[in-house]
């Protein structure tokens, strides 16, 4: 369907409008564009993930998929991993409960931005669920970023749009509740302090069981934000956020796929590896300062510093072996304690603006970076390792607590970037407009990884990229671009040193449509990217990953996305991807990921009775497989997840919103990214209900 919108243009004549033209606003009516807060929408008109500039979805040569703040309450996408699960071509890797990889394009995202502004995770995954209820928007670039993330890594770039306080007073109040004991509250407020003061402040508490025996999870989250006019062209703006998970009886690992005779296991949905005394509690800590600088002529400069602390204490335990499927026997145990912290400096100047050449209008963004983060972590094992576990079927998690006197050795090392970046947006002609920029940064790395020395240096690192835009009528474009990749690792392989930096290029060729001044977008994207050294996942050891570096790995496909208001009151966000991934033998790779995703989302307001909006979200995948260490083969079969949303308006201050989910049951794996040895079931059929009241 959205081929075929792209390809012969029926849409045209009814959605027809003027060719956008992008022009100099101000500081405080740029960002009142990009909110998706109170839109009612499932799309939004401008981005800046890629390049700073303030483009259009149509400007931006590169596919974007955006998760709205409107989408995100419809079907109660409260966490991150229920966000990136309901976005186009990203695939979500719950391995175990409390730690989830992100793929797309077939490789792993680990550039996550806040407003812009980020740096690589630490250990490629992240841990804990992080809440979505301070987010205005969810911005995914597909490709490389290298321009304006450092670390070129053709996967995608996840940006986080952290909401900003209003002018006008605003409130609200959410109660959930639903399965598995399932309660869950948010509170948001905001407004002006002054005439020139604004302030907001968003708070969350949530708490569930789960479908999984003994585990239990608590979330808090606090996030302030305070915005002065210092002058009338000067913007000041402060933000803290704090969010705590702390998870009972949380997977570290999970259920043997196989028995030692190499037949699969038949755990149900609900039984876990997890002892009853485990734990996994993290706390996140992020504070950012803006400034914010009008300078005339259309120009502006803004300078950011972003501090984050992310820490993680844990009890944990991992359970090995394939067990005999006469007698269970075959399970033994790793139970470890875990401390961990990461600290990171984030600092971003840049000034943008317009300028003259050649009698047309150009634009232009310049500007500088410094970053650090320090890593520290160290773990114990328990003097209990490697005892008899018994069977896992129906296992209540009765393991004696061990003492952690066992030292499992850690790390403690320090990263740091240094970079210029430049891009122009050149006006070549009324319909054809040329993105060219690059990044030019220097990294160094240097401390201790359980007693290896970690040394590395890489300077004078320059990562192009250019990008051309074609506008072939009023509502569609042609665009092509390309990047080198470029992308320092964190992973260590199996004689704990870390992986040499992944090296390659991304071509993306496609068309985008726009329609209804920017309500509704659609995208046609193909790409093909070509890496080296790129990190596989090459097993476990006591619940660490190890990875190995792959030659030669290739990546292409297709994305197709329609994403906005397909008729009054209709809104909708439908996309399909395909990858084949292939190493440099021209085999298949990376089976553990699906090589087809179809992702749907849409709601629809009755004009018979507008108090009620009725919407359904889709994710279908096909076959993932992966081998164990004794080449047994694990499949996962296509399968689908359907869920159904009905929200009723009793008031215009008062509504309710029912989300159903898994409508249909399905039994399925979360995940082979680790490979075929061990494995856990997502959550059955369930649903919540939720009251929201509006000030």
């Amino acid at each position: 369907m959205i081929a075929a919108l792209l390809a012969t243009g029926t849409l045209a004549p009814a959605l027809a409008q003027e060719a956008l033209v992008l022009s100099t606003v101000n500081v405080n009516a740029e960002r009142e564009n990009d909110v998706t807060e109170g839109s009612d929408s499932y799309t939004t008109k401008n981005s800046r993930t890629a390049t700073k500039l303030n483009l259009s979805i149509r400007e931006t040569p590169q596919a974007v998929s955006v998760t709205t703040r409107t989408k995100m309450d419809d079907f109660a996408l409260n966490d991150v991993n229920a966000v990136l699960d309901n976005t186009n071509g990203v695939n979500v890797e719950r391995v175990e409960t409390d730690r989830t990889y992100f793929t797309a394009r077939g490789f792993d995202i680990t550039n996550f931005q806040f407003d812009g502004v980020g740096a690589p995770l630490v250990y490629g995954n992240v841990s804990g669920d992080l809440d979505t209820a301070l987010y205005d928007k969810v911005e995914v670039l597909k490709g490389a970023n290298g321009l304006m993330s450092g670390a070129g890594q053709p996967s995608a770039t996840v940006n986080f749009v952290r909401k900003r306080p209003t002018q006008e007073f605003q409130a609200s109040a959410r109660a959930s509740a639903g399965s598995w004991d399932y309660r869950r509250l948010d509170g948001d407020i905001s407004g002006a302090i002054s005439e020139r003061v604004r302030a907001r402040l968003v708070v969350a508490g949530q708490e569930k069981d789960s479908y999984l025996d003994r585990y239990q999870q608590q979330r808090g989250l606090f996030y302030g934000v305070v915005e002065a006019d210092l002058t009338d062209s000067t913007l000041l703006t402060l933000g803290h956020s704090y969010q705590q998970n702390n998870a009972d009886s949380p997977l570290w690992g999970s259920l043997p796929l196989f028995y030692s005779d190499g037949t699969r296991t038949d755990y149900s949905r609900s039984d876990s590896s997890a002892a009853d005394w485990a734990y996994w509690d993290v706390k996140d800590n992020r504070s950012f300062v803006e400034l914010a600088q009008e300078l005339g002529n259309g120009w502006s400069a803004k300078a950011v510093y972003s501090h984050v602390e992310n820490e993680s204490d844990s009890e944990l335990f991992y359970v090995y072996g394939n067990p005999d499927r006469a007698t269970q026997a075959g399970v033994f145990s790793y139970p470890s304690q875990y401390h961990f912290k990461t600290r990171q400096d984030i600092v971003d100047l840049y000034a943008s603006g317009p300028f003259t050449l050649g009698g047309r209008e150009h634009e232009l963004v310049a500007g500088a970076g410094w970053s650090r983060a320090n890593t520290r972590d160290h773990s114990w094992h328990g003097d209990t390792l490697g005892t008899e576990v018994g069977d896992l079927h129906g296992w209540n998690g009765n393991y004696p607590k061990p003492a952690f006197t066992i030292d499992g050795g850690g790390s403690n090392w320090t990263d740091k970037e240094t970079s210029l970046y430049t891009a122009a947006r050149f006006s070549l002609t009324d319909d054809l407009t040329l993105l060219a920029g690059a990044r030019l940064s220097n990294w160094d790395s240097h401390g201790t990884s359980y007693g290896k020395d970690k040394v590395n240096e890489y300077n004078g690192v320059l990562v192009p990229y250019a990008g051309l835009v074609y506008d072939l009528n009023l509502n569609y474009s042609a665009y092509a671009s390309y990047t080198e990749i470029f992308t320092p690792q964190f992973e260590i392989d199996a004689n704990g040193d870390r992986l040499d930096p992944i090296e390659g290029h991304t071509i993306e060729t496609g068309l985008k449509g726009e329609w209804l001044d920017g309500r509704l977008n659609a995208n046609l994207a193909l790409f093909r990217t070509e890496q080296s050294n790129v990190a596989e996942v090459a097993g476990t050891s006591g619940g660490t990953t190890i990875y190995q570096a792959v030659d030669g790995m290739t990546s292409k496909g297709v994305e197709l996305e329609l994403a906005g208001e397909i008729l009054p009151g209709w809104e909708a966000n439908a996309g399909y991807s395909y990858v084949d991934i292939e190493d440099n033998q021209g085999n298949s790779a990376k089976s553990y990921t699906p090589s087809q995703l179809v992702k749907v989302a849409t709601s629809y307001r009755l004009p018979a009775m507008e108090q009620l909006k009725v919407g359904a979200n889709l994710k279908w995948q096909d076959d993932i497989e992966a081998l164990d260490g004794n080449g047994n083969l694990a499949k996962q079969d296509s399968y689908a997840l359907l869920g159904l949303m009905a929200k009723y308006e009793f008031t215009p201050r008062l509504a309710a919103t029912l989300n159903i989910h898994n409508l249909t049951d399905e039994k399925y794996l979360t995940s082979l990214y680790w490979g075929a040895d061990q494995a856990f079931y997502g959550a059955p059929r369930n649903a919540n209900l939720s009251v929201n009241w509006t000030f």
